[in-house]
């Protein structure tokens, strides 16, 4: 092991040191007992063949069940003890992903898929906390059992010992060559049991479209074809154990067998005790699991260090959007003015912009729509005004401040955007309805939902506001999502609100009426991104994206009265709707 991993090893177990330290002293106890043991053993047993009295054998006894008594308790302590550490390691460990990752820009996140996110945060950090629980729990015990024991035993006979000790290695050979078998199956009996738990979650939560297309069968055999993958996984493993631990049993009876074998030739010619032979008897299999267990933990070393870099390297990913070291405040008055001087977004790895050059200027109370074919950039542009990617400094202001100038947590405040999918979070409709105010009040949570036409719906729930959403929402219609992510947004009193096709989803009716209530708060203004473009008509204000670029801005009678890309997607959805009626 590299100096550089011990370091980084000591990183982790240094704010723990005083638990390390008392664990290491409890080892230290547990193992001179366990030397001392076998020598009080050998005096008794001596004692036995010169004549002895019944109470000095009592005393004997008593003294050794005392030690043993001990032993096992400190032994227990050492264990809770740096156990502890393991876990309290791995609790901590846990808390700076997460905390790390929430730092972390959504196109990361996205990128790098929440799986990988997870397993790091999971099975790396459980192979960290056994890391630095069981084999250094382990590789301890067995260094002091080593340095301990055998002296004891090379001062009752050296030879005897050395050739009861001879197969050892070979155990060693053993553990660490189906050890390693042992952990790759145990590997592949996870993956195949995550595999299976999510085609499990995936059904479940698409029990809907299972049903309409009637797959039931083709589920039923996905089904069956992972779950015969997770019994062969579980069966291989256990087929490896029940071979591994009978041939340590074996190795470790035979190593007794020469023992036996050896001393008692030496017992015959007067050069051993029969005390002397049953503490080596002792001192063997005391070594025992030590010599086994050293295998496993030089295993779980490997692992460990390998989770160990894949957990450094997540923590060491700086996130790209921060907030600058020395922010500035936000706008005296937030009116949510937002204004683009040649904004240009480019995705890291990209070869072209995806916004390129855009000048527009929205004032404060507006309502502007951005429309534009698939792809030409609006999701982008909605994103950007939050930070959600990265801008070029000195491109976009929010009320007159560069938002690439505030700290996020100011300029997220100030602008409440409502994404097309409209997630939800598994809690009570009220409690996603104020998750972006935690503190606020009822009176809040109900103005909230009847400014996004929610009101209604909730009435008709059996448990009101207090109606649990399943996971991602999946209890509601795609509407009632939809309009339960406005009303969060709403609920927060941002002077921006942004809406990212976020009533697509919506009856044009509803629409129009959220629409309308929303262009009666005059404090707050609006940017839509919306595919519809009869929703688009009755803003203040369009701009129309094409490429990246904005190509057209002004009303709908001004912009459908001309040509360009506005009139012909306008032709194009009345055409489509014609279509559709007929």
């Amino acid at each position: 092991m590299s100096a550089q991993r011990l370091r980084q090893i000591g990183c982790y177990l240094r704010p723990h040191r005083r638990q390390v330290a008392l664990g290491a002293v409890a080892l230290l106890v547990v193992n001179l007992l366990g030397v001392a043991i076998p020598l009080q053993v050998r005096g008794v047993v001596n004692g036995l063949q010169e004549g002895f009295s019944l109470a000095a054998v009592l005393r004997q006894a008593l003294l050794i069940v005392t030690m043993a008594t001990v032993m096992g308790a400190v032994r227990l302590w050492s264990r809770m003890l740096v156990f502890g550490v393991g876990r309290q390691v791995e609790a901590d460990l846990k808390q700076r992903i997460f905390d790390h990752v929430l730092r972390q820009e959504p196109g990361w996140v996205q990128g790098t898929g929440s799986g990988e996110v997870i397993s790091r945060a999971t099975s790396d950090v459980e192979n960290v906390r056994r890391l630095l629980g069981f084999a250094v729990l382990s590789l301890t015990n067995t260094v002091m059992a080593y340095a301990l024991t055998l002296p004891a035993m090379l001062a009752i006979d050296p030879g005897l010992s050395l050739a009861a000790l001879a197969l050892y290695p070979l155990m060693l050979l053993v553990v660490r060559l189906f050890g390693g078998r042992m952990m790759r199956q145990q590997r592949r009996q996870q993956e195949a049991l995550a595999r299976l738990s999510d085609l499990v979650q995936e059904d479940l939560s698409g029990i809907g479209a299972i049903k309409i297309y009637g797959q039931e069968q083709t589920e039923q055999e996905a089904f069956s074809r992972l779950n015969r993958t997770y019994r062969d996984a579980a069966l291989a493993l256990g087929r490896t154990r029940a071979t591994l631990f009978p041939m340590l049993e074996g190795i470790a009876s035979i190593s007794l067998l020469l023992l036996i074998a050896f001393g008692s030739g030496q017992i015959e010619n007067g050069r051993l005790t029969i005390g002397g032979l049953v503490a080596l008897i002792l001192y063997v299999e005391r070594l025992v699991f030590p010599t086994a267990l050293l295998g496993f933990t030089l295993n779980t070393f490997q692992t460990g260090q390998v989770s160990l870099d894949r957990v450094e390297a997540l923590l060491a990913r700086e996130p790209l959007i921060v907030s600058p070291d020395q922010p500035l405040p936000a706008a005296t008055r937030q009116a949510g003015a937002v204004e683009a001087r040649g904004l240009e977004v480019r995705y890291p790895g990209a070869t072209r912009p995806v916004l390129h050059d855009l000048h527009f200027r929205i004032e404060p109370g507006e309502l502007v729509a951005v429309v534009g074919p698939v792809g030409c950039g609006k999701t982008t542009l909605a994103r950007a005004l939050g930070r959600m990617v990265e801008v070029p400094a000195g491109s976009l202001f929010l009320d007159g401040v560069d938002v690439t100038a505030m700290d996020l947590q100011a300029l997220r405040r100030q602008v409440a955007l409502v994404p097309q999918e409209g997630f939800l979070f598994t809690a009570s409709l009220a409690d996603n309805l104020r998750y972006g105010d935690p503190e606020a009040a009822r009176p809040q949570v109900e103005e909230a939902a009847r400014q996004a036409r929610l009101e209604g719906d909730i009435r008709g729930f059996p448990d009101g506001y207090a109606t649990l959403v399943g996971e991602r929402g999946i209890t509601l219609s795609g509407g009632q999502r939809q309009r339960a992510a406005l009303g969060r947004a709403l609920l927060i009193e941002a002077p921006l609100l942004v809406l990212d096709d976020a009533l697509a989803s919506v009856d044009n009716n509803t629409a129009a009426e959220i629409l309308a209530g929303v262009r009666r708060q005059r404090h707050r203004t609006v940017l839509m991104i919306s595919h519809q473009l009869s929703a688009a008509a009755a803003c203040d204000r369009i701009l129309v994206l094409e490429d990246g670029r904005l190509v057209q801005q002004g009303h709908h009678n001004q912009l459908v009265s001309q040509p360009g890309p506005y009139r012909r997607l306008w032709e194009r959805e009345q055409a489509s709707e014609r279509l559709q009626t007929a």
